[in-house]
């Protein structure tokens, strides 16, 4: 991968507080790198809009192809490649919305596998691939690889299912293994590492001499016999040395990073209002200040184009050029993913859960050409500020359910009617699972008794037995 191509990926994974972390630190080591003025000396507050487009960007859902120009970096090529989850972060436009993010709640904690779960629900799947890819997750160790053979996974799911085959199983395992962190559900390190290299560009520097060194020769590198592995391949230092660099980029324990604890706070990375009987999606600047470069220092390497201070000089402007354009990406990125979010919940703004319409991750991804993968990234611990409270990207997704008519209806509608049944039901003679299933089926909702009692648990009501009262 190019220095440019890695910085990307580096920023788009960042969360909120990472990222402010991140620019700091590059502004305090790169003198080519400045902190522009935000707002103008008629002091505007950080909530007033910008001239510049880049220092704030605020996108009408009619006019949602004007502010996702980002042909300096393949976006979703950077984000495909991006195997961390992604935090986010964002402002509101008036003083009253602030308050909501000012108070700095805490993220709640995203396992792996919640992470892998989620992603399955949101793939078009049957319910015995579905079945199938859960017992392959509960099998999943906290490093990310797969702690079962596919062989002992199947013995397990056939007590229930004997039709089932090997070759089923080892598809589902493939499947899993391109979800987010990419590599996950390997049997080892070895095969972790090649599923990444495999994702990686065509043209990635020494990529097939990093592949057969981790396919053949992993143990060759773990004990640092450079010089047999020179011999082996007859190759040179250069080449050798840009594909140990390749493999140090990958991740050997992609599960490891999600798994560990870490305290986080939210700030949206986006706000969504109405204004004027349009919804509009809106970057939040103060997360991702506007940065320049150094007109006296550009001057310099303009002048000097000799000597160790003009090459340091010159690397550093190439450096902040290509932080800057990365930042641009970055923002691109998210803006373009919420903004087609918007654009289909529409209803679920205006009237809540109920309204909520089916979306999974293919939907948004063929929406704004890019990989599920890449939505699947660009959604996890990423935050909305809407008039229905501040949510993840994630919330927007939810698995259809048939309706009598021929339509869909979406699992958290469902959970949305479930709710607010039992909030409304006789407490001396509460509703069972059954009879909630059956209310539904009135209303044209094919819902099974089992899937009820599922979505109930989920909003942790306990079960009618336990809902009785005696007044």
């Amino acid at each position: 991968m190019t220095p440019q191509l890695q910085q990307a990926i580096k920023l788009l994974q960042l969360h909120s507080l990472e990222l402010q972390h991140e620019i700091q630190e590059m502004l305090e080591a790169n003198p080519m790198l400045e902190m522009e003025e935000e707002h103008d000396s008629e002091g505007d507050s950080p909530s007033a809009p910008s001239s510049d487009n880049s220092d704030r960007q605020e996108l009408s859902l009619d006019q949602q192809d004007t502010h996702t120009n980002s042909e300096d970096l393949p976006v979703d090529s950077v984000a495909e490649e991006s195997w961390e989850p992604m935090y986010g972060s964002a402002v509101s436009s008036e003083g009253s919305d602030r308050d909501i993010w000012d108070t700095q709640e805490g993220i709640p904690s995203t396992t792996l596998h919640d992470h892998l779960q989620w992603q399955l629900e949101m793939t078009h799947l049957s319910d015995l691939d579905v079945a199938i890819g859960e017992a392959i997750i509960d099998a999943i160790d906290e490093d990310g690889w797969l702690s079962e053979t596919p062989e002992s996974i199947l013995e397990t799911l056939q007590k229930t299912d004997d039709t089932l085959e090997l070759d089923e199983v080892v598809a589902m395992v493939h499947r899993i293994q391109h979800f987010d962190p990419l590599g996950v559900a390997a049997s080892n390190m070895r095969e972790s590492l090649l599923i990444q290299c495999s994702a990686l560009p065509d043209d990635t520097p020494q990529l097939q001499l990093a592949t057969r060194i981790i396919d053949k020769h992993l143990d060759w590198l773990g004990s640092h016999d450079y010089a047999r592995l020179k011999r082996h391949y007859r190759i040179k230092d250069e080449a050798l040395g840009e594909a140990i660099r390749l493999i140090q980029n990958l991740n050997p324990k992609p599960g490891a990073e999600m798994n560990s604890q870490r305290t986080e706070y939210i700030v949206p990375d986006v706000f969504v209002r109405k204004h004027e009987g349009r919804w509009q999606v809106e970057l939040n600047p103060d997360l991702a200040p506007k940065l320049g470069i150094n007109a006296l220092y550009a001057d310099l390497v303009k002048r000097n184009d000799r000597g160790a201070d003009a090459t340091y000089l010159r690397n550093n402007l190439q450096e902040a050029r290509w932080f800057i354009k990365s930042l641009q990406s970055r923002n691109d990125t998210i803006l373009k993913v919420a903004t087609a979010i918007v654009e289909r919940q529409r209803a679920f703004l205006e009237y809540g859960d109920e309204a909520m319409k089916p979306m999974v991750l293919r939907d948004i991804a063929e929406a704004i050409d890019m990989h599920e993968s890449t939505i699947s990234r660009v959604t996890t611990q990423k935050y909305m500020h809407t008039p229905r409270g501040l949510l993840e990207l994630k919330h927007f997704f939810s698995s259809h359910v048939s309706t009598a008519e021929g339509g869909e209806c979406s699992a958290t509608a469902i959970r949305a009617m479930i709710k607010k049944l039992i909030s409304e039901e006789n407490t001396r003679k509460p509703l069972s699972d059954s009879k909630l299933a059956k209310i539904l089926d009135e209303k044209g909702i094919n819902v099974a008794r089992r899937t009820v009692a599922k979505y109930r648990e989920a909003l942790r009501i306990p079960p009618s037995n336990e809902r009785k009262q005696i007044h």
